[in-house]
C-alpha cells in the first residue's frame, strides 16, 4: 500500500504554495489588484515588523504601474471615502499624476476632500517619489481651484500643520481669488501686509483673540487658538463644545491643559463619552475605543478612562452577532507586539497588533458566548474566558499572553484532530508563519483547513492580515477571505462573508463595484 501521509487525498486537495513569506517559508502570493487593494485600504506607510516604509512605498508604486489606471482610482476613491485613509489615497492620486492619467481630475474631487488632504498630494508630489517634483499645469490648475472655492472655515482648518504649510502650498500656485475677503486671507496667509478689516469674520475673532484683544473664544479649532492664550476654564469650555468623536480624541490634551482640574469637566466628559445615544449616533467601534483608552496618559482622570470602557461595550451594539458555530484564532506571538499601524518616529500608536487581535476575539465572544476563543503562537495556549466579563478585561487577557513563534496551523490542527463542528474560523495574525513551514507543497494551514472541510464542507476560514503583507498562508476561494489590515468595518465585512454575500478578494469586488 502506498504511504498514506505523502498520499493523503484529502491533503491533494490544498494547492502548492507558490511564494515565500517574510520569514521564507512557504505562502501564496495575492494578485496585483488584491495586493494593491489590501495596502490602498489598510496599509499603513510605516515600519512594521516585517516590512519598512520604503519597501511599502516601492510596492504600491510597482502595484500602480501594473494595475489599469481605473481599479488604482477606484482603489483611491475606496480607500478615502470608505476606508477613511490619509496618506495611500493622496499617495495614489499622485501616482497616477505623475503617469498623466485622464482620471486625475475626477479622482482629486473624489479625495482632495479637506485641507490635510490637499497639502499630503502636494507634499508627496513634490518629493519625487512618483517620479517628479513639480506640480505641473494640470496639478497646479487643480490646487488652485480648490484654494479658490474652500470656506473661510475650511481654510481655516487647512492651515494646520506644516511640510508643507497652507501658506506654501499658496505660494507655489499663486491663486488668483474672486473675492476680496479671499485675497485679503491669502496674504495675511503668506505675511503680506493686509487691512484687517477686509478678513473675513471668523479670521478677524481669531486675531482679536490671539493678540488679547478679545477674551471670546472663537469657534475655530482648538489648534489655531495657540496653547498659551487658553485658561484651564476656556479648556474645559473647549470639551463642551467638541462633538463626541473629536472629544474622545482629545482627552490627553484636555488633560495637559487642566481642564479636569475645572470643576464639573470630569464629571461632564465621562457622561458624555459613556453616554448610550451619543455612541449610536457616532457609529463608534471597539477598535476606536481601545485605541482611545489605551492612547489615554495618567493625566487623564482614571473616571474618563472607566468611561471609556462603558462605551466599548456600548459599542458592541455596532458588532454584529455571528451565527452557527464559531472559532476565533488570535495570534499572540511575539512579532504581534509591535505597533498595529507601525512605527513612525513621535506618532507611533500604543496600540499593538496583538491588542486588535484580543479585542477581536473578545468581541465576538461578547456577542456570541459560544464561541471558542484559541490563542496560539508555537503552539495553542490554553486559556478560559468569562463571556460576561468584559470586552477590555479579556482583550487585557489575551494580550498578555504573548511571545513565541508563528505557526497558523496549530489551531487548525487541534480542531481537525478533534473533528470539530465549526461553521466560521477567524483566523488573526500577521501571516508570517513559520514553525510549521513545509519545503514542497500546500502550506500547513491550507493542508489543515483542507482536513477541516472534509468534516465541515459548509465551514468558512477568514484570514485577518493585522499588517498587510504580499502572502497569506491561505489563497483566495469562495470559502476563504482574506481581509488585510484592520479596520472596525472587518466586523462587518466577516458577517456578509458568512452570509455568503461576499467571496474571496473582498476589497478587490468592493472597490469594483464603486458606482461611477
Amino acid at each position: 500500500m502506498a504511504n498514506q501521509q505523502l498520499f493523503n487525498t484529502q491533503q491533494a486537495k490544498a494547492p502548492a504554495s507558490d511564494t515565500r513569506n517574510a520569514s521564507r517559508a512557504p505562502a501564496y502570493a495575492y494578485n496585483a489588484k488584491h495586493r494593491l487593494a489590501q495596502l490602498a485600504v489598510t496599509g499603513c506607510l510605516n515600519s512594521t515588523f516585517y516590512t519598512s516604509p520604503e519597501d511599502q512605498l516601492e510596492a504600491v508604486l510597482q502595484l500602480v504601474s501594473e494595475v489599469d489606471s481605473r481599479f488604482v482610482a477606484q482603489a483611491a476613491r475606496y480607500a478615502r471615502q470608505q476606508g477613511h485613509m490619509k496618506d495611500m489615497p493622496a499617495l495614489l492620486l499622485a501616482a497616477l499624476t505623475a503617469q498623466r492619467s485622464v482620471q486625475v481630475p475626477e479622482l482629486f474631487a473624489q479625495v482632495v476632500d479637506n485641507g490635510k488632504m490637499l497639502r499630503n498630494y502636494v507634499q508627496i508630489l513634490r518629493s519625487g517619489v512618483t517620479g517628479r517634483k513639480s506640480l505641473g499645469s494640470q496639478p497646479k490648475r487643480l490646487v488652485q481651484d480648490w484654494l479658490n472655492n474652500a470656506s473661510e472655515r475650511q481654510l481655516l482648518q487647512a492651515s494646520i500643520g506644516n511640510q508643507p504649510s497652507l501658506a506654501d502650498v499658496v505660494k507655489m500656485v499663486h491663486p488668483k481669488p474672486r473675492e476680496a475677503w479671499r485675497e485679503a486671507f491669502f496674504a495675511w496667509l503668506i505675511g503680506k501686509p493686509v487691512d484687517v478689516q477686509a478678513l473675513p469674520g471668523l479670521t478677524r475673532e481669531l486675531l482679536a483673540f490671539r493678540s488679547g484683544a478679545s477674551t471670546q473664544v472663537p469657534d475655530v479649532p482648538f489648534q489655531l487658538l495657540g496653547n498659551e492664550s487658553l485658561s484651564a476654564e476656556q479648556w474645559a469650555a473647549q470639551a463642551r463644545n467638541m462633538g463626541w468623536q473629536g472629544l474622545r480624541m482629545n482627552l490627553n490634551t484636555l488633560a495637559r491643559h487642566g481642564a479636569f482640574q475645572v470643576r464639573g469637566c470630569t464629571e461632564y466628559v465621562a457622561a458624555r463619552l459613556a453616554d448610550a445615544a451619543e455612541v449610536a449616533k457616532a457609529r463608534v467601534y471597539p477598535y476606536q475605543l481601545l485605541a482611545a483608552y489605551r492612547m489615554a496618559g495618567e493625566e487623564v482622570p482614571q473616571r474618563v478612562r472607566e468611561a471609556l470602557q462603558d462605551a466599548l461595550e456600548l459599542s458592541l451594539a455596532n458588532v454584529p452577532a455571528l451565527s452557527g458555530s464559531v472559532v476565533v484564532c488570535p495570534d499572540v506571538s511575539g512579532s504581534m507586539h509591535s505597533p498595529v499601524t507601525g512605527y513612525r518616529q513621535g506618532a507611533t500608536t500604543a496600540v499593538r497588533c496583538i491588542d486588535v487581535a484580543a479585542l477581536v476575539a473578545a468581541a465576538v465572544l461578547r456577542k456570541r458566548p459560544t464561541a471558542r476563543v484559541m490563542p496560539f503562537e508555537r503552539e495553542v495556549v490554553d486559556i478560559r474566558l468569562n463571556p460576561r466579563d468584559s470586552v477590555m478585561t479579556n482583550a487585557q487577557k489575551l494580550a498578555a499572553i504573548g511571545g513565541g513563534g508563528t505557526n497558523c496551523s496549530a489551531p487548525l490542527a487541534q480542531l481537525a484532530n478533534a473533528r470539530f463542528k465549526l461553521d466560521t474560523l477567524i483566523l488573526v495574525s500577521d501571516n508570517e508563519s513559520w514553525i510549521d513551514a513545509r519545503r514542497h507543497g500546500a502550506t500547513e494551514t491550507m493542508r489543515q483547513w483542507e482536513r477541516i472541510k472534509a468534516i465541515n464542507p459548509n465551514a468558512r476560514l477568514v484570514c485577518i492580515d493585522m499588517q498587510p503583507g504580499a502572502t497569506t498562508q491561505a489563497p483566495d476561494r469562495e470559502d476563504i477571505l482574506n481581509v488585510g489590515g484592520f479596520s472596525d468595518t472587518v466586523f462587518d465585512v466577516i458577517e456578509q462573508f458568512i452570509a455568503g454575500n461576499y467571496g474571496g478578494q473582498h476589497w478587490v469586488k468592493a472597490i469594483e463595484a464603486l458606482a461611477p
